[in-house]
This record gives structure tokens, sequence and C-alpha cells, in this order.
């Protein structure tokens, strides 16, 4: 444990320094206040033993800007008979106790012990709280996995401040519920959170969506209409699947991240845009700056705090927990029974592999309790693609006479869309996720491939 002493006597600091030493501490000195704010900026103790008298900075001016300037030591104020008074005024500033002068080597370090020991208890109950806060469910987030919680620990800490977030991770482990969490805790909770996939508008829409347009911009605009960026003012502006923005877009969309303020499609004056931004892409957004595909300005401004969310295949400890949330939620909503999972059932569970992470996983449970006839949900209630291994698992088979790769890709990638396809009962966003490519990339394949 490091200790400071801040006192005007040498004396004292010596004799202090000398008992606390011989104690284990470690033991700084400071003559004055001033010199005492710079050496625990410096050396940052665990602990402050401060005069409550002393030339050019007293111990009560010295604790306020201790105080003012984050520090989180415990001060323990010394006093001499007749400053009593300033003792207490010391404790009522956030002092955490005093000891009176003179004192023998057994007070000083009883006085310190019982401070260790508090400070001990304060960082052990902090600990349990940040282990139930972790143990708890963010909205619709379960955290067991240290990854998740590691994320959503910085989600905690990012929310209190304005910085752009760029969130991370494969399709479906909840992206989207951690920018929401952002906002939640933020100091913008009361302002709007807008959402806007920007994979799935239309490329020639973009721009008039973002910033708004003025009457007769184009054909059509009949009257003036607000942007997402206005819409989203004194809030949160959530930027899904950012790694699909045209370079053009990028371009204007760093500009008004730079300056606050956007132009209307048509206009000519410039709006002020009060508005935080928290991005997300399944993109590896460094490895497209490197092809050229996004802005390396863009970028840095909006990771200046990444957040990673791991898939789902490496947090298999959330799945009980998950299963049970989905299945409760679910039940209530479509009116059914809630019914438990089997242990066979929770093993196919926790043995597949997850493409589709969270939001596959819902949407099992979902089908499972709509299908379910028992009083508990069963291995057989699960679709054939989590029990048991599909032929699309296996891989396609090869026509030896036809051994391009360029054909026998474009027949996979067919097969893998017509089978994500399948499996979201013909819903293309969902099924873009799950191919983790943009709905308007999934759209063009279709044509390609003439997939009804």
């Amino acid at each position: 444990m490091k200790i400071l002493v801040v006192d005007d006597d040498p004396g004292l600091r010596k004799s202090v320094s000398l008992i606390l030493g011989d104690a284990g501490y470690t033991v700084l000195g400071a003559e004055h206040g001033a010199a005492g704010l710079r050496i625990a900026a410096e050396e940052r103790p665990d602990l402050i033993l401060c005069d409550v008298r002393m030339p050019e900075m007293d111990g009560l001016t010295f604790l306020e800007r201790y105080a003012e300037e984050g520090g989180e030591a415990l001060v323990l104020m010394m006093t001499a008979y007749g400053s009593m008074e300033l003792a207490v005024e010391a404790m009522k500033k956030g002092a955490y106790d005093y000891v009176p002068k003179p004192f023998g080597a057994d007070e000083i370090l009883l006085t310190i012990r019982k401070a260790e020991e508090r400070e001990r208890l304060r960082r052990e109950v902090g600990r349990l709280r940040a282990e139930v806060r972790a143990d708890r469910r963010f909205g619709d987030i379960v955290a067991r996995s240290p990854q998740m919680v590691r994320a959503l620990e910085v989600a905690g800490k990012v929310a209190r401040h304005p910085s752009p977030v760029l969130i991370t991770g494969d399709s479906g482990t909840g992206k989207e519920l951690v920018a929401r969490l952002i906002h939640r805790e933020s100091a913008r909770a009361e302002g709007p959170f807008v959402a806007v996939n920007c994979g799935a508008i239309p490329e020639t829409l973009l721009e008039s969506e973002f910033f708004g347009y003025m009457k007769g911009a184009f054909s059509g605009a009949d009257q003036d209409r607000e942007g997402l960026f206005e819409a989203a003012r004194g809030g949160t502006l959530f930027l899904d699947e950012v790694g699909e923005l045209p370079l053009q877009l990028q371009v204007k969309l760093l500009r008004a991240l730079q300056e606050g303020e956007i132009r209307r499609l048509g206009g000519s004056d410039t709006v002020d845009v009060d508005v935080r931004v928290v991005a997300a892409t399944n993109r590896d957004l460094q490895a497209a700056v490197r092809d050229g595909e996004f802005r390396e300005d863009l970028y840095y401004r909006l990771a200046v705090v990444p957040i990673h969310l791991p898939p789902l295949r490496e947090r298999p400890e959330e799945i009980p927990e998950l299963a049970r949330h989905f299945i409760a939620r679910h039940a209530e909503r479509l009116g059914v029974p809630e019914r438990p999972l089997q242990p066979a059932a929770l093993e196919a569970l926790l043995a597949y592999p997850w493409p589709g992470n969270i939001r596959e996983l819902e949407n099992v449970l979902e089908r499972a309790l709509l299908l379910a006839e028992g009083d508990e949900l069963t291995a057989d209630d699960l679709p054939l693609q989590v029990t048991r291994p599909t032929a699309l698992d296996a891989g396609p088979e090869i026509d030896p006479s036809n051994l391009s790769i360029k054909k026998q890709s474009a027949q996979l990638e067919a097969r893998l869309i017509r089978a994500a396809l399948e499996r979201t009962g013909g819903n293309r966003t969902r099924a873009a996720e799950l191919l983790e490519i943009s709905a308007r990339a999934l759209r063009y394949k279709i044509q390609d491939y003439g997939i009804e």
C-alpha cells in the first residue's frame, strides 16, 4: 500500500515515514499542499495523510482540489489540539477520518489499518456490484462470457461521453441492442434513438434520407423534409451496416460529423445538428479501407471507441439463459404456454454453431414454441438444421466434368442464398444478415441467379 504524507513539518514527515515504512508501507512525502497534489497525480497513492494547517495551501483546500482533480485515495487529516473544528469540516468535505496530534505509532497504524480495511471492503463491494451488473440482462442482452462482459463494460463507460462508437460483429450478435444500451445509459436518453440500415436504402435516396431536402429539390419533392440527422437531434443516430455506404456519401457524412451541421438537398443554408453517432458493421472496415472501399478518415472518426461483439459460437455459456429469455418473451407474446427445454434439446442448442447468432436462436425457439405439443420443448421440436447436419453443411457435390472455380462458386453462392431464404421464410433482410451481405447486394444476386 502506497501512502502520501503531506505536512510542512519535516520532523513529523520523517517520523511518520519511519513508522509506516517499518510496518511495510511505501511512503511518499510532500512539504505542502501544492506539492502533495503534484505527487498524488504522478504516484496515485492508496491513502493520504494530510495536515490541516499548512502554509501556501491548507488541508481543506488540498482536500477540495484533490477531489476536483478526480483523486480516489482515502484522505486522513492530521490535526493539532485546537483545530478539531477544521478536522470535522474536512470530514464533511470528504475526508475519511482524522487523527489528533501528537500521536503514537500504534495509534496512527490502527487508524490506517481501519482505513485500509474500509477500502478493501469498498473494492470488494464494487467488484460484486460489477459481477451482478454483468450477470444481469441489459435489456435483451445476456452477458456471461468474459468477452461479452468486457464489451458491455466498455459500452457502459463510453455511454456517459459524446464520443462516436463503432460496434463490430457478425450479423445477429446484438449490435443494435448494444447501441440502444449506450443511448439509454447516456445523457441523451430522453432524446430520440434513430436507427437506419445503411444497406437497405437505395443508393439514389441515401443523401435525401440522411440530410433531408427542400421543396423542389427534385421531381416529387413537394415540401421540405428533414432527414435522419435532424430527426435525431438531441439523441443518438445509429448507423447500421455503415460499411455499405457509397464513397460519395461517406464524404458528406464525414463533413457532418466534423462540423456538426448538415445542408439539406437543394438548400443553401446549413442546419446545426447535435447528434451522437453510433455505427455498426459486420464488415472488416480496416480491410475495406485498404481496398479503397471505405474512407480512412471516416473510419477513424467513427471508431473513436471500438466495441467488438463475439459470435454466439464463442460464448455458448450464454445460450441457456438466452433460451429461457426468448421462451418466456415469445410465450407471452404468442399466448402459448411457457415450455422449458428438455436436456436433449438444450444439448442440441449448445452443439449447434449458430451461423445466424442470437437472431437465429430466437427464431428457432419462437418456431419451436408454435409447433410444440408437449409440456416441454424437445429436440424433435427443433428444426433439423439444429439437431443434425444438413446436406448444405456437408458441402456441394462437385461435377468432375466442370472444375471451373468461377462456375462452382456461383452455384454454391446461389445454393447458400436459397438456403438462407428458406430458413428465413423468404425474408430478404434477415437472409442478407445470415449471408453477411447487404440487402442491396442480395437483391442483385437474386436477380443475377434468377432465384424466385
